[in-house]
């Protein structure tokens, strides 16, 4: 069985009210009938252009925003018609890292604190030694020193804010994390050692990933399989391979000759 099994899935977005009266400037299809399956300890990678539907898409799967149809379990348990209670369990197998490193971090908070705070949401018997040490464990998994976690975000760079981020995600031990565009506002040395990274952590920690990239070269290194999305739908899904060396659609060859190689 999947570790993710996504049918159908729909959201429509309203344009919003007319400016100056008249009719209602009506919907657009953000996520448009996706169905796809996530296999436990792969990483599917999402490429798109940019308003494709790629990061929504991620976000409905965590329902961090509510689907307007379709239906979405998580190793059979279905997070659509789960009370509060069971979603409440089921954050903990599942988890986000945005692409923003500078405005997904509380600046008011240390690091230690950061990585932490899943941790006293969820983890409510945990002792503060064990919170400490999972801690430590954290900062370290991520390539950081123990220092750190007496700093503030705006005292480290993008890429180590980043890998503060990974931390926090990997707090609860989830089995499933999207990560939505996390390189994209690095420079492309530090990304590609935040791929690095998100590949060796993978190992680490059994992960399963939705990996959501515009870019096709940073995709093609970290995923197993890959799905295209083009204005809401997906358009191709293979493995890596054939997708890279011989897509079926016309989409999927424009990515492919549009961008170039990534060395990692």
């Amino acid at each position: 069985m999947p570790l993710l099994e996504i049918r159908n899935l729909t959201k429509v977005f309203p344009l919003g009210e007319p400016l100056f009266g008249g009719a209602a400037q009506g919907n657009v299809r953000a996520v448009d009938d996706v169905s796809l399956n996530i296999e436990s300890g792969e990483t599917l990678g999402l490429v798109g252009e940019s308003g494709s539907g790629k990061s929504t898409l991620g976000r409905l799967v965590l329902r961090l925003i509510e689907p307007t149809s379709g239906s979405i379990r998580l190793d059979g348990r279905d997070l659509l018609t789960a009370s509060p209670a069971e979603m409440r369990r089921l954050r903990r197998d599942m988890q986000i890292i945005f692409q923003d490193p500078f405005g997904s971090l509380d600046p008011r908070m240390r690091v230690a604190d950061i990585i932490s705070e899943p941790l006293v949401i969820h983890e409510e018997g945990m002792s503060p030694s064990a919170r400490r040490a999972r801690v430590a464990e954290l900062i370290g998994a991520v390539g950081l020193d123990q220092s750190a976690l007496l700093r503030f975000p705006h005292e480290f760079s993008g890429g180590q804010r980043q890998r503060i981020g990974i931390a926090r995600a990997l707090a609860l031990r989830p089995r499933f994390v999207v990560a939505d565009e996390p390189v994209s506002a690095l420079d492309v040395s530090v990304g590609a050692q935040i791929v690095n990274l998100l590949a060796r952590l993978q190992r680490e920690f059994k992960l399963t990933y939705l990996f959501i990239s515009h870019s096709m070269p940073v995709v093609r290194y970290l995923s197993t399989r890959i799905a295209v999305m083009h204005r809401g739908r997906i358009v191709e899904i293979g493995p890596t391979q054939q997708i890279t060396s011989a897509p079926k659609d016309a989409y999927t060859r424009s990515l492919l000759e549009a961008t170039p190689q990534m060395a990692v």
